[in-house]
């Protein structure tokens, strides 16, 4: 974590259109994604949530980097690259999808958005797709084109995020569909909005296509936000985990596959087109697994942040998984942790023990996710009890 007046990761790490504005906003800590910094403190991370459930936060997310598709090929070159089908993709729409290697490991699970008949971005996580796709390329015989556009997204979360939207573009925006996108301008500034956004709350990401309007355009985000309440900040670990939200690297891996993690949604192995790592996910289906992500309720204090280590998960003293993402929740009141565990632990109500750095305590596995289960919130902008 580098603080604000030490950036000492050197030069090749990129900045943000928006890292000076996120500084002067209060930005007090950094950490790096996908080779570029991004902000990961302002502050209480408690307060950051509640602002969140309750109002609304701004965050810089331009390390979230387009790979940009292109060309007659395109949209055969998109299916190639993920199990999920896209034959029913409409232009204009977004989708959650994971990118799978030959092993039906996963590489990264971003948002597909459809710009045009052939135009595509993957909006990713944190590895380096931009790479296994131009390499996929060179020898698919497919006439595409594969390049990183200059596109920095920020999020806008939480219950006011609607109206906040509302001042900046009108009324216009309010029949932007959950998963849809939009090209819009604000101020003369390029832009693309999509009703998506990586908290499990009521949210939009505003995608810039300009990255000398990266000051301007978080400028005039947070003067139209500051009367409902809206705060910079950063997203959120605590409500990304009551969500059941995957953080690649963390949750997930390349050599974690869709089933393990409940994704079976996401794949279709039985469709006609082809895609990478087709005939390994048709045989893991069709096999079964040997372990499976699950939802844990913990016992003990509450943690003090968030882990910063997998955490072993034992039996009888046998190692039988980790705890990949654990968090003290102010709003539930209890230690929640996502975790992989052998399959014959997973069921509802198993009893385990879990190695924090503080030591042994003890574990139970819930249903996931741990609120809002029905996604309730982001789809409709309702609160939930």
């Amino acid at each position: 974590m580098a603080q604000s007046g030490d950036f000492g990761f050197g030069t090749q790490i990129r900045k943000s259109p928006y890292f000076d504005a996120t500084v002067r906003w209060g930005a007090q800590g950094f950490s790096v994604y996908n080779h570029m910094y991004i902000p990961r403190d302002f502050g209480d991370p408690e307060q950051n949530f509640w602002t969140l459930v309750n109002d609304a936060i701004l965050c810089d997310v331009a390390v979230e980097r387009q790979v940009e598709i292109t060309g007659p090929d395109a949209a055969r070159f998109t299916q190639m690259l993920t199990p999920r089908d896209l034959s029913s993709m409409a232009v204009g729409q977004c989708k959650y999808v994971l990118i799978t290697n030959a092993e039906g490991g996963i590489l990264n699970d971003p948002i597909c958005l459809r710009l045009g008949e052939n135009h595509f971005w993957l909006s990713l996580a944190d590895s380096d797709i931009l790479l296994w796709a131009q390499g996929v390329a060179v020898h698919s015989g497919m006439d595409v084109q594969i390049t990183e556009p200059d596109v920095s997204p920020l999020q806008l979360q939480g219950p006011k995020s609607g109206e906040i939207m509302r001042a900046l573009f009108g009324d216009e925006i309010m029949d932007l569909r959950y998963y849809w996108l939009r090209e819009m301008e604000l101020d003369g500034i390029p832009l693309i909005v999509s009703r998506t956004g990586w908290s499990s709350e009521l949210g939009y990401e505003i995608y810039l296509r300009d990255s000398a309007c990266g000051d301007a355009l978080w400028e005039r985000i947070m003067t139209a936000g500051l009367p409902f309440g809206l705060k910079p900040g950063h997203t959120s670990t605590i409500r990304r985990i009551e969500g059941g939200m995957l953080s690649y690297h963390a949750d997930a891996d390349i050599h974690t596959n869709p089933y393990e993690l409940g994704l079976d949604r996401l794949v279709n192995v039985d469709m006609e087109a082809d895609f990478i790592g087709k005939f390994a996910l048709r045989r893991i289906r069709d096999n079964g697994v040997t372990r499976r992500q699950v939802g844990l309720r913990l016992g003990g204090a509450p943690l003090a942040g968030p882990n910063t280590r997998f955490w072993p998960i034992t039996v009888g003293g046998e190692t039988v998984g980790k705890v990949t993402s654990a968090v003290w929740s102010p709003r539930l009141e209890q230690n929640i942790a996502l975790a992989m565990v052998a399959a014959d632990h997973a069921a509802l109500g198993t009893e385990l023990e879990v190695y924090t750095q503080s030591g042994p305590v003890e574990a139970t596995v819930v249903e996931k996710p741990f609120f809002d289960p029905r996604k309730q919130i982001a789809v409709t902008g309702a609160a939930t009890g």
